[in-house]
């Protein structure tokens, strides 16, 4: 078994056992993958204001998210396709979550189904909601997130239009995989990741094929997907949803003050700072650049998340001091999932809760909750990432 210290340990090994469409996937962004960049090289130029003899003892992690306690203040993110990541990716990492303490978010273009993930796991997680053309099919997908105990709804408010990543295109990206040469001569040094695919039967989009009509496999599904993310989408949909959903509701994509202030309005109960990691609006700030602004707008009218970036837990940390409350993992869980499954999320997360433990203890903090931009090298109230 391979020695791993870090996420970037375990993407190494993910880049030997997944196949290449499906590592593009989870690692590309839009056009020329400009947001994708400073999503990660924004975060390294904010520096920590490092402290000596201050005593440190009892440090904790522990801290809440929409009022319910975490172990340490992140999620996981959702990401479509992680049924094709490692089998049954979705369980793998629901399970992971669980036994770490922070909640999972599950995509609505997940492999395996919001009934396969609520029967396997016993506890209840985050749905994630694309609003698509067809309004009936969301209404009944709302309601089979209500049935699953789902805890929180994540309405995610940045693809109205599906944002082009080159990669995907080149590669024919498909679930399950379309079978050209090129695909199939890198799918055959992939034995690993072959014989767990064929362990399983989830190989589609569970939440849709079989509950929209017409759509009763893969083929069928590609044309109906590609006329349902819907540009008319605004906010009056959130007001929609906010009826019929009970539950918490988060708003996930928010890149402004101004938007920020709406989503209050509209009742949400947290954001996400988001750029889609970089996935939409290739040229857009980083998360990081914008979260100060928004954290300020809202102050604490609502919970702010961020994602995009979060690599390791001294950007966790980055995020908290300039305002979040938590945030989101995408990449860095798919690393540890396609790695080494359930046990490779695990270590994803017990690698970011040790390196966010290891920073408060050398910026001089014993509790979450006394993190802000004092730890921060050179931080004036009126300046943004350094």
């Amino acid at each position: 078994m391979p020695t791993h210290t870090c996420v970037e340990d375990l993407r190494q090994q993910y880049l030997r056992r997944v196949p290449r469409m499906f590592v593009d996937y989870a690692e590309s962004g839009s056009y020329q993958e400009e947001t994708l960049a400073a999503n990660r090289r924004d975060f390294e130029a904010i520096k920590f204001h490092q402290r000596i003899l201050v005593d440190v003892s009892k440090r904790s992690t522990a801290s809440t998210l929409l009022g319910e306690p975490v172990s340490l203040p992140l999620a996981i993110a959702p990401v479509g396709l992680l049924g094709m990541q490692h089998a049954d990716g979705e369980i793998h990492a629901a399970r992971a979550a669980n036994a770490l303490g922070i909640p999972f978010c599950l995509s609505t273009m997940s492999v395996a189904s919001i009934e396969d993930v609520a029967a396997e796991t016993g506890k209840p997680f985050w749905f994630q909601l694309y609003v698509m053309r067809d309004r009936k099919f969301i209404t009944k997908l709302i309601a089979r997130a209500a049935a699953a105990n789902c805890s929180a709804l994540v309405l995610t408010v940045d693809l109205q239009v599906l944002g082009q990543r080159h990669r995907d295109v080149k590669n024919g990206l498909s679930v399950p995989p379309r079978m050209t040469i090129p695909n199939i001569l890198n799918i055959a040094t992939k034995p690993r990741w072959v014989k767990q695919i064929l362990s399983t039967k989830r190989r589609s989009f569970g939440n849709i094929v079989g509950h929209v009509t017409g759509v009763a496999d893969t083929r069928s599904l590609g044309a109906w997907t590609a006329d349902q993310f819907d540009p008319t989408l605004n906010w009056g949909d959130v007001k929609w949803i906010r009826d019929q959903w009970k539950g918490k509701l988060i708003l996930k994509g928010i890149m402004s003050a101004d938007d920020a202030e709406k989503a209050v309005n509209a009742g949400a109960d947290a954001i996400v700072v988001s750029n889609h990691g970089g996935r939409q609006l290739d040229g857009a700030p980083s998360s990081i650049a914008a979260l100060p602004r928004i954290a300020g707008a809202v102050g604490n009218r609502t919970e702010v998340l961020i994602d995009g970036g979060i690599t390791s837990g001294q950007n966790l940390m980055r995020a908290l001091a300039l305002g979040a409350r938590g945030a989101m993992i995408g990449k860095a869980m798919v690393y540890g999932l396609g790695a080494a499954g359930e046990e490779g999320v695990r270590q994803v997360i017990g690698y970011i809760r040790q390196e966010l433990d290891l920073t408060m203890a050398l910026t001089g903090v014993n509790k979450v909750s006394e993190i802000d931009r004092h730890v921060l090298a050179d931080w004036t109230s009126n300046q943004g990432p350094l």
